[in-house]
């Protein structure tokens, strides 16, 4: 392997073994500029029962989204030409890719602003290269076990005057369809489902992204996707959504 996959990735054991069939016959795009990166991440994730697809590029990364279908995109932030944040904006208003999970992994943008960049540009979540490839799978696992889960309970819910259809994966606000990204949709459905009960910051992160807290417990991945939550709900429908610093958000009907 070379330098730069050296640098990018701490653990290179193929062998790590599969921890349950949540992973089997899925199908992954992995894209990255790096061909030493898409040859490790290839080769790990196939030991590991998956299916790999690779693109270098991004514009070769959307028609392979468009033609594959799946089940999740591992993206490089930094790429020449079309790079990873605008590679992401541009999947999700294609309706094939739209809810698709994406994770965005990035070796150089390391603040703050970059990880919540990513975010809001639609990422499901965000790694900082160096990283081990083990808690990259157990990040790709949970994010695939949080979307396995959303048709399951109530087929919709509806109150003060937003109509989520939960199968669909459609919420309106007085007939208008709003354009929510995947985990916004399922941040308010979680909201809504539970309305006027306070949900904390951990249980947010465990229900809505399927996160392991020993794994990654970062606050600001729930405030940003609340921001533009609210942003996207409208001045009126935004103060339902309540914050208690400290403690979590409440849905108050």
């Amino acid at each position: 392997m070379g330098s730069v996959a050296k640098r990018a990735v701490n653990s290179v054991d193929y062998h790590h073994p599969p921890t349950g069939a949540s992973g089997m016959s899925k199908k992954l795009l992995v894209v990255d500029d790096d061909p030493a990166v898409l040859q490790v991440l290839k080769k790990y994730f196939s030991a590991n029962g998956f299916g790999v697809i690779t693109a270098d590029n991004g514009s070769e990364a959307v028609s392979l989204a468009r033609e594959s279908d799946p089940d999740l995109m591992i993206i490089d932030a930094n790429m020449p030409g079309l790079d990873g944040h605008a590679l992401t904006r541009v999947l999700r208003k294609d309706g094939s890719s739209r809810a698709t999970p994406i994770i965005m992994i990035s070796g150089d943008r390391l603040s703050d602003q970059d990880k919540i960049g990513g975010l809001d540009g639609g990422a499901d979540d965000y790694v900082a290269k160096p990283f081990s490839l083990p808690v990259l799978l157990a990040r790709v696992r949970a994010v695939l076990r949080r979307g396995a889960g959303d048709a399951a309970g109530a087929k919709a819910v509806k109150t003060s005057g937003i109509e989520m259809d939960l199968e669909g994966r459609v919420a309106k606000v007085k007939g208008k369809i709003l354009s929510l990204t995947r985990k916004e949709f399922d941040l308010l459905a979680t909201l809504m489902s539970r309305s006027g009960r306070l949900l904390s910051v951990p249980f947010l992160l465990e229900t809505v992204w399927g996160y392991d807290l020993s794994v990654y417990n970062d606050p600001a991945t729930v405030e940003v996707h609340v921001s533009h939550l609210r942003r996207k709900l409208g001045a009126r429908l935004a103060k339902r959504i309540v914050n208690l610093p400290g403690y979590g958000y409440k849905f108050e009907a």
